[in-house]
């Protein structure tokens, strides 16, 4: 195939000048997306929390993960909260409780810092964990785990697990957790703690628009570069974002950018959605995959490059990485299934009815779920039935039997609600099946979910 660039004595005619500059330009600006999208998602994330009252160090939000909230791909199991921490004035101390508490902290370049809490060092018997800012070259105290950031803003996911599924002995478990910086003065004041019912902590708003780009550049300003990013922020550089200097893009450039924005996120879509990696299978017999295509680290690392695929597909769903997450094995925190189709191969639809088998018992050490989000805003299904999750310890409690049977559609089932989602017609939807403290069942093929079946 030949390319459209004519050159007439090795020498490009104005037309291919134009061209090869629009494409190079174009083809930069769709990479240079996917690789900082992680970046520009967390940071909607950051700016939900602000929006909603949340202050950094200061102020630190309770969340219940609802459909009533915008959020990629949360989960309803256990009460949370994201505590904003700003290293810009140095260290930070969290200190856990001993206790059911899992978390980790990630950098706004949502990047993996450390876990904290049963999956952590600390290994749910309380510890003091270190958060430094990048460049630190200060002391480090004995007696902390402590980990060095790639950005002064830090997001730290904590977990509690309900006792005998009671949220509000989780929230005041969360509440205990302690933060402070590493060298406290007598001015400093513990954090308040305030309940989040909504709010919108993602990046939809901009991700297919100019403002993404204005958005990233706002962040390029406000961090220290990272070192591991510099070929990246070389891409950028290309694209007249650059730290240190205004982003005043022409109208050439502003259309590549806003189309750049379209194509990139709408393949990240396609490769979320339609995946065609084999390695995405979770049991050759059914149609579930596996929702990160990394078990080796919390970073998408492989021996020799970095899953840039695997890490787009993660972070395009969902929010936060961390091995604790990802591992496949026995005894690992958590572990996350993916589910966009039907028995058949199609893709679910809001206005079909389905039935999904699960063979008892699901071999959680902890709890289990299947949680249901809608496929545009990947955030909870807003129905109007006020959840979007059937959970071991909640809605699924009182089911028993060698297997229970859960139903999604429109419509409730004809013999109650029980074990039953609301979904919207006209709406895709797709599923998360989550095990906490999986058993080895859960990865030899002795257990297995059955397939979403057209009822």
């Amino acid at each position: 195939m030949q390319s459209n660039y004519e050159f007439v004595g090795g020498y490009p005619t104005p037309e291919t000048v134009r061209n090869a500059y629009d494409d190079a330009d174009l083809a930069r600006a769709v990479q240079a997306y996917k690789f900082f999208y992680p970046t520009v998602s967390f940071e909607g994330t950051w700016r939900g929390n602000l929006a909603e009252v949340v202050v950094p160090n200061k102020v630190f939000p309770l969340l219940e993960g609802t459909p009533t909230q915008l959020v990629f791909t949360p989960n309803s199991d256990t009460p949370y909260s994201g505590l904003p921490l700003d290293l810009v004035e140095g260290p930070m101390v969290v200190e856990l409780p001993p206790g059911p508490l899992m978390g980790a902290a990630n950098d706004l370049n949502q990047r993996w810092v450390m876990d904290l809490g049963l999956p952590g060092p600390d290994a749910g018997k309380g510890g003091k964990h270190l958060l430094l800012p990048p460049g630190y070259t200060g002391p480090v105290p004995d007696g902390f785990h402590a980990a060095e950031a790639t950005m002064n803003r830090v997001l730290v996911l904590i977990r509690a697990i309900p006792p005998g599924g009671d949220n509000d002995a989780a929230n005041a478990l969360m509440k205990s957790v302690r933060v402070y910086p590493l060298n406290e003065s007598a001015e400093w004041k513990a954090p308040t703690w305030v309940r989040l019912k909504k709010g919108d902590f993602t990046p939809l708003q901009w991700e297919t628009n100019l403002q993404y780009w204005k958005v990233l550049h706002e962040i390029l300003e406000m961090e220290p570069p990272y070192e591991a990013y510099r070929a990246y922020y070389g891409d950028l550089a290309g694209l007249g974002i650059v730290k240190g200097k205004p982003f005043q893009p022409d109208a050439r450039m502003r259309g590549i950018l806003e189309k750049a924005a379209q194509l990139a996120n709408g393949q990240m879509r396609v490769q979320s959605f339609a995946d065609r990696r084999p390695d995405r299978i979770a049991w050759s017999d059914r149609r579930w995959e596996w929702a990160t295509l990394r078990p080796e680290n919390g970073t998408f690392d492989s021996d020799s490059y970095l899953d840039l695929d695997a890490r787009a597909k993660w972070f395009f769903q969902a929010q936060v990485e961390s091995p604790a997450m990802f591992r496949r094995s026995a005894g690992a925190g958590s572990l996350y299934w993916l589910g966009t189709r039907d028995q058949s191969g199609a893709f679910l639809e809001g206005g079909k009815q389905y039935k999904l088998r699960v063979p008892q018992p699901v071999p959680a050490n902890l709890f289990w779920s299947v949680t249901v989000y809608d496929a545009e805003t990947r955030s909870e299904i807003n129905s109007g039935q006020g959840y979007a999750a059937l959970r071991s310890m909640f809605e699924l409690k009182g089911m028993k039997g060698e297997e229970i049977t859960l139903k999604f559609g429109p419509s409730p089932p004809t013999k109650g609600e029980a074990g039953w989602i609301r979904t919207v017609p006209g709406k895709g939807w797709f599923a998360y099946f989550r095990i906490y403290g999986p058993a080895e069942a859960a990865f030899n093929g002795t257990w297995k979910p059955g397939d979403f079946e057209e009822a």
